[in-house]
């Protein structure tokens, strides 16, 4: 077996890694939900005693004090999650998955002795591995597991497309990739892209956790049980913030990185191409969502919104602009 034959090997056992994480954090969310709704039965067995004694209070003369349960603060979870060995299990997983999607990354690239980013299945199965490389390691600091059954369904759904669709074998650089600009410009993209992917993820939560907290539904009327354990639409907002801060940061050396890339492979530091133009929109609509985060007026849905749609362009300019657009950015190899 070669080195190639190697890293294919590698990548689809990485995968199937990543699809039983995805179930083992989805079997999470299924708990999460039955800890809530034993949390709201608790509470309306213990709103029927205090009935009970108050009427009991009533009929002997007695006087009855009324108490309220403490509420707990805007930026914690109405319930604590239990310590869960599923989820224990989903990022045991998804340390094993990561270890074997970076021999599968290395090893493509030391059969390609070069960096593994120069086509686009190269560079799916690189990107991924950094979406997961950045979950990991901001767990690190902040406990950011509940957002891992859609950073496992996004890896799984892109590794599945990029090696069924845009498998290509191993291939000398073209003239215009044979730079140092090439590590630099994409592993910057990439690693931006991972950071955009959990502030897309916290906006989608931030949007439904602000939906529930309107409705100002009790623990039995939620719909969504487990939101009940995530923090609240406040500190999600907060989170997506952070972390698409530092994608915004990443995504603007990338442009600039670009930019100084095509100077010296073409002569000219913009020329208005398609990956050029769509990479641009990108910065754009981030740069939007940061006004708007800074603006106090469009805090709030509004700003997750941007932020979806911001995860969306950096998707379909990775993906359909490669796929459907021919220009001087056109190294798909498909």
């Amino acid at each position: 077996m070669d080195l190639n034959s190697f890293s294919l090997l590698a990548l689809w056992s990485a995968t199937a890694l990543y699809a039983l994480a995805l179930i083992a954090f989805a079997l999470d969310l299924g708990r999460r939900s039955a800890e809530v709704r034993e949390a709201a039965d608790a509470v309306d067995s213990a709103a029927a005693a205090s009935a009970q004694s108050e009427a009991t209070a009533q009929a002997g003369g007695g006087v009855a004090v009324k108490t309220r349960p403490a509420k707990p603060r805007s930026t914690e979870p109405a319930v604590r999650a239990q310590r869960s060995p599923s989820l224990r299990s989903a990022m045991a997983l998804m340390v094993m998955g990561f270890l074997l999607h970076v021999a599968a990354d290395v090893t493509r690239g030391i059969a390609a002795e070069r960096v593994p980013w120069a086509n686009l299945y190269e560079f799916v199965m690189t990107g991924t591995m950094l979406v997961v490389a950045v979950f990991l390691v901001v767990n690190i600091k902040v406990d950011l597991r509940y957002l891992g059954t859609f950073i496992s369904l996004l890896v799984v759904s892109l590794l599945c497309m990029g090696t069924i669709n845009f498998y290509v074998e191993v291939a000398p650089l073209p003239p215009a990739l044979q730079s140092a600009w090439l590590v630099i410009h994409v592993f910057l993209a990439t690693t931006a892209m991972g950071f955009l992917a959990l502030g897309c993820a916290l906006s989608v939560l931030q949007l439904i956790q602000a939906r529930t907290e309107a409705r100002r539904a009790s623990l039995g009327e939620l719909k969504l049980k487990f939101m009940a354990t995530f923090p609240s639409a406040q500190r999600l907002e907060n989170l997506a913030y952070r972390t698409i801060i530092v994608g915004f940061v990443l995504w603007t050396f990338t442009l600039i990185a670009g930019s100084i890339w095509a100077e010296a492979a073409w002569g000219r530091y913009w020329g208005w191409d398609t990956k050029e133009v769509w990479t641009f929109i990108v910065w754009v609509i981030y740069a939007g969502f940061v006004h708007a985060r800074a603006t106090k007026g469009w805090r709030g849905g509004r700003a997750a919104w941007l932020a979806i749609i911001g995860f969306a362009t950096v998707i379909f300019n990775f993906t359909v602009v490669n796929i459907f657009f021919n220009g001087l950015h056109s190294y798909s190899g498909l």
